[in-house]
């Protein structure tokens, strides 16, 4: 006799990944319904001008936000050492996107995330998502979002030049320093 395997289960999907297509087909048709709205009220032509404005405006910011970010990157290039500040770019190219989208809800999300005080609240948003998402005990490949996060937390390892330092931590033993603290000298870098 031989014997049959088992089917397995697949694993569950998410609750995000349940309702984001209910989610995307509602935005859609919200969108849609908006659109005919302002455009009995203003006028298909004014509709129409009104979203080729956005969209130009969106590759205008796209196209911003890259020059930024490549400018930060070239910098970054030349001197590898120097903390470069935060460029915001991702964010501003993620309302470019949204602007060339047609519609006008897509424009006013657009909007938060351009604007500095509902910017700063989607970055703690876009934090605590990231957070929770290091934070998962879902086994790799469960989560992509996760397994993403996870990536990016290890690529931090690495030094400027691609290098990884392996080491380990080693708890020293109570000496004359005592309750004062760790030792927080100085010390420059081995070379080699």
């Amino acid at each position: 006799m031989t014997q049959q395997a088992t089917p397995t289960r697949p694993a569950p999907r998410s609750r995000l990944r349940r309702v984001l297509p209910l989610l995307m087909t509602a935005w859609l048709v919200l969108e849609i319904w908006l659109l005919v709205q302002v455009g009995s009220w203003l006028g298909g032509f004014t509709v129409l001008l009104l979203l080729i404005a956005g969209a130009l405006i969106g590759g205008s910011l796209i196209k911003r936000a890259g020059l930024k970010a490549l400018s930060a990157a070239i910098e970054q290039s030349k001197n590898p050492q120097s903390e470069q500040p935060q460029t915001g770019t991702s964010m501003t190219v993620l309302a470019g996107l949204l602007l060339i989208v047609p519609g006008f809800l897509s424009d006013l999300l657009a909007l938060t995330l351009l604007f500095p005080p509902t910017r700063a609240l989607w970055r703690a948003l876009g934090r605590r998502a990231a957070d929770k998402a290091l934070r998962s005990t879902s086994g790799v490949g469960a989560d992509a979002f996760a397994d993403a996060m996870r990536l990016q937390e290890q690529m931090r390892i690495h030094r400027p030049d691609g290098k990884v330092i392996q080491g380990e931590v080693v708890d020293g033993e109570p000496g004359p320093r005592g309750p004062q603290g760790p030792d927080t000298t100085y010390r420059p870098p081995i070379a080699g």
